[in-house]
């Protein structure tokens, strides 16, 4: 259960990931997005919605493409990057023999990919083999080996094993059994009456069933098979925890011995499915929702094994149709594309097979972008603001007025001891062993799956690699992991619009810097505050400060639980509204890390005094910075599976939820108490 904190989390449904479209030759990186005044909307008070004031003007003029569910500047900056990695790989792919190891095992993959011809001439080919593995099965005594089978191919099937971190000894790599098995994004879709869970539900059968003729099957047949898999998924949700417990690390952590498992799931031979997999031995394992394996336990002992080898099946064709010949691939982006985000068109082919690459093959593509795309500078004036944030933190803790010296002196020492990764890691992953072939798609898939699966496999009790990365180069993300208490910023989010050296320092501080504060401030959010300096999970606070703590976090999860992701204009009654548990954890961040990112501005401009920009002041800066990133467009589909899975706010209130809790914003724009973005009551963490 890797406890990553990312500043956004894009979403990924198969149906974006590979498929139809041909490749468009002369397609360059555009310009970078960068702040533009005539964006601003002057006609919109900022002290009433300070998002329309600075992103009103943007909105209406850039609407959503076709092939899109979420436009923003965001995407701007990811269509560059994707872009860039494109005319890496068009160069690459080429057949050379000259080609490096590194150009050749990249280019190779895209090949594959891009091969249309080829990948519709094999028709259901490619998975023939691994159905028929299926159908042979006698008993259900060889479900744990073709479980074990399937999930070393990637085949997210019956539940979760991986390595982890142990909690509470962040030195040590332990075995994790997790939840799992389910082919709708969360839990509460089997589960909540609502009008649009009861669709996505019927939806969701019906595609399956269609999946199942093209495979072969008579319409009644398939509609019978269709029933059984989302009778099994329903009751692995029903047995499952929700997302909002689970970012308590404390229920999420039950460590016992390997035998303690084993008895909890008797009519699952854990030894067979251990040896299938080979995993390496171990005596201590962490069960994290322990509840769903008893519920795994009694639905084995229901199940038939004709309906398990329905839902195996299942498993197969879900996760190779994106990979696949049109028929498959059309049905997949239909009901993950379409319905359940709201796009209009698949995506070209060039896009999706270079983003397939880089899941694949992130950090050897990843050398080549670094190459291309992150001078050396750049890694030097991250690091010089991360320093700069990070006395402002220290600052900031040190100032509090609610928090015990006793815990400050903790915080700060976790402060201190956050490690900085920038850019890219030290040492690039080795894929020597990754077997690439130029006229195999679905088997590089499974090849680059299975690869993965063997190197988190082989972590388990060996020591922790504190070099390792969890995002590629290229991607337009960084996070906070609490169990190695560092943060993380990959070469693709250190550009345009969050940073330049040619653009004021008020830009910067809005942009990259408030994004280096909300990663700092991860550390002391509601999960973060619970592990240590060493990346232990410890209780480290005061029980007077932890519950000041838990009186000023249920002030922000409250705030934005009034938050509305998407209206209905026919019943308020039906809007959907955010979920502030499920999101408190990112509100805190983006709260704190655009006020200590403001701190930094200040104590940086006693040195460094800078004029106005375009009529606007540093501090002004600052704000419209921080807002210009979450300039966004996204369906209504997508607006509401967010609210349902994703810890962080739409782009609305992630800037007016910030701003309106900052008397320094109000200040800035001469706002007046009781107006909207200066509200009576505040809320502040940190």
């Amino acid at each position: 259960m890797r406890l990553l904190k990312a500043i956004c989390l894009m979403l990924l449904t198969s149906a974006l990931a590979v498929a139809q479209g041909g490749p468009a030759a002369d397609e360059a990186p555009k310009a970078l997005p960068s702040f533009h005044a005539d964006a601003v909307d002057k006609g919109v008070d900022p002290c009433v919605d300070f998002y329309r004031y600075a992103c009103g003007k943007w909105i209406k003029d850039n609407p959503i493409p076709a092939d899109q569910v979420v436009w923003g500047t965001f995407s701007l900056l990811a269509e560059h990057n994707r872009a860039v990695l494109h005319q890496i790989l068009e160069k690459a792919s080429a057949n050379d023999p000259k080609r490096d190891a590194v150009d050749k095992k990249v280019g190779d993959f895209y090949a594959a990919c891009m091969d249309e011809k080829g990948v519709e001439a094999q028709g259901t080919k490619p998975i023939r083999l691994e159905l028929a593995r299926i159908a042979a099965l006698k008993s259900k005594a060889q479900l744990p080996g073709e479980v074990a089978h399937l999930q070393g191919m990637g085949v997210r099937t019956f539940f979760r094993f991986e390595s982890d971190q142990d909690f509470k000894d962040a030195t040590s790599q332990i075995a994790e059994a997790d939840q799992g098995g389910l082919g709708l994004p969360d839990r509460d879709y089997y589960l909540k009456d609502d009008p649009r869970s009861q669709s996505i539900r019927q939806a969701y059968q019906g595609h399956v069933a269609k999946m199942f003729e093209l495979l072969g099957e008579k319409p009644e047949q398939a509609a019978a098979d269709a029933a059984t898999v989302m009778k099994i998924e329903t009751a692995l949700a029903q047995a499952s925890m929700d997302r909002v417990a689970r970012r308590d690390p404390a229920a999420i952590y039950h460590k016992m011995a390997k035998k303690d498992l084993l008895a909890m799931t008797p009519s699952f031979a854990w030894n067979q499915y251990l040896a299938a997999l080979t995993v390496p031995a171990f005596q201590n394992v962490n069960v994290v929702a322990p509840d769903f394996f008893k519920g795994l336990e009694a639905l084995l002992q229901s199940t038939p094994l004709a309906d398990w080898k329905t839902y195996l099946r299942w498993g197969v064709v879900n996760s190779s149709a994106p990979f696949l010949s049109s028929p498959f691939v059309d049905e997949d982006f239909n009901f993950s594309g379409k319905t359940l985000a709201g796009a209009k068109q698949i995506q070209p082919r060039w896009k999706r097979c270079t983003s397939l690459t880089d899941r694949n093959l992130g950090e050897a593509l990843g050398q080549r972008y670094v190459d291309a795309a992150f001078p050396g500078e750049s890694k030097a004036a991250t690091l010089k603001m991360v320093m700069a944030l990070e006395k402002a933190l220290g600052e900031d803790i040190q100032g509090l007025d609610w928090m015990s010296e006793t815990t400050k002196k903790q915080a700060l020492a976790k402060l201190q001891g956050i490690a900085n990764k920038i850019g890219y890691p030290d040492h690039w992953r080795d894929y020597s062993r990754l077997k690439v072939e130029r006229t195999d798609l679905l088997g590089n898939v499974r090849r680059g799956a299975a690869f993965e699966v063997r190197r988190d496999l082989n972590k388990i009790g060996k020591p922790v690699d504190h070099k390792e990365w969890g995002m590629t180069p290229p991607t337009v993300n960084a996070y906070y992991n609490p169990q190695m208490n560092d943060i993380n910023f990959p070469a693709g989010i250190l550009q345009l619009p969050f940073f330049s050296k040619d653009q004021p320092l008020g830009l910067n501080f809005g942009g990259i810097g408030a994004v280096i504060g909300h990663e700092l401030t991860h550390g002391f959010d509601d999960e973060g505050r619970k592990f240590d300096v060493k990346g232990n999970m410890s209780d480290w606070w005061t029980d007077e400060d932890g519950k000041k703590f838990e009186e000023r976090a249920t002030c922000v999860a409250d705030e934005y639980s009034g938050f509305t992701a998407v209206k209905d204009p026919s019943d308020p009654a039906k809007d959907v509204k955010l979920n502030g548990r499920l999101t408190l954890g990112e509100n805190t961040a983006d709260n704190g890390g655009l006020r200590i990112a403001y701190m930094a501005l200040e104590d940086t401009l006693k040195t460094d005094p800078q004029p106005p920009y375009e009529g606007f002041t540093p501090q002004q800066l600052v704000f419209l910075g921080w807002s210009q990133v979450w300039c966004q467009n996204q369906t209504p589909q997508v607006a509401a599976l967010r609210a349902k899975v994703d810890p962080h706010s739409p782009g609305h209130d992630r800037v007016n939820g910030v701003v309106s809790n900052m008397p320094e914003f109000a200040k800035a724009f001469s706002c007046k108490k009781g107006q909207p973005m200066y509200p009576e009551k505040q809320c502040r963490v940190w």
